[in-house]
């Protein structure tokens, strides 16, 4: 198994995948949450990662015993395996409203449809094992127009989906904050929304207990002091349309 363990206490586990991405493609993580007898796969990813992260995570618990899929958002490296993931388990997938009806376009079969649940705009929670109550917290315009993160009570993990992406270190943990924040800045400049939402989403998390932050690209922030250092980087942020000037509209 290719699997990093994120957190191991009785009854509750959390891995982490990130070598399983084809070096042509851009890297991707997956993680896995098993509570009791039931699991949730976290953003299974494309085509070329599904068979290998099934083998793997039938190492861990049956796939028959994945609960929920949750999908971040809709870009192709959390959704394009949707169909194949839907296919040999039995589970329940998630997505933001906005993207129901994108997902046939990545081959989800009809019959399959009625397994996908659309999450409303103000998230939700989900129950996972029989008691491990995940938050299912908006994370809009950062970067999708319907994007959700996960956040699990037990391990005290936020699973931030392309927030606090990284590309091009050789690392899975940040040790050195201010090193790392050239692998993340020109990614957050460009494909993060704005200012404002960087801010709103600061606010927000800073009212929960965390312990690690595990974005779906690049390296994990781990200890509340890590934590802390990406959540104050990422308020005071400008990106996106903070950028913008009549120059980047101009005729070609």
């Amino acid at each position: 198994m290719s699997g990093t363990v994120l957190f191991d206490s009785e009854g509750h586990k959390v891995f982490l995948f990130e070598e399983l991405t084809p070096a042509s493609a851009v890297q991707a993580n997956q993680f896995v949450i098993i509570h009791g007898e039931e699991a949730m796969l976290l953003d299974p990813g494309g085509h070329k990662v599904q068979s290998k992260l099934f083998a793997d995570i039938s190492v861990l618990i049956p796939p028959k015993q994945i609960r929920y899929i949750f999908l971040s958002h809709q870009d192709p490296d959390i959704v394009a395996s949707i169909n194949y993931w839907l296919m040999t388990t039995d589970a329940t997938a998630l997505i933001s409203k906005l993207w129901i009806r994108f997902l046939p376009h990545f081959g989800l079969d009809s019959k399959l449809e009625g397994r996908v649940m659309p999450i409303d705009d103000g998230g939700t929670r989900i129950t996972l094992g029989g008691d491990c109550e995940l938050k299912v917290i908006p994370a809009h315009f950062m970067h999708s127009p319907g994007n959700f993160q996960i956040y699990d009570p037990v391990s005290k993990i936020l699973f931030s989906g392309d927030l606090g992406a990284s590309l091009g270190q050789d690392y899975i943990f940040v040790e050195d904050f201010d090193a790392h924040v050239k692998y993340m800045e020109p990614f957050h400049r460009r494909y993060m929304a704005s200012g404002k939402v960087l801010k709103l989403w600061a606010n927000m998390v800073r009212q929960l207990d965390i312990e690690t932050i595990a974005p779906q690209h690049g390296a994990v922030f781990k200890g509340k002091d890590m934590v802390s250092r990406f959540i104050d980087w990422v308020e005071s942020l400008e990106c996106g349309v903070d950028l913008l000037t009549e120059k980047d509209y101009t005729l070609p």
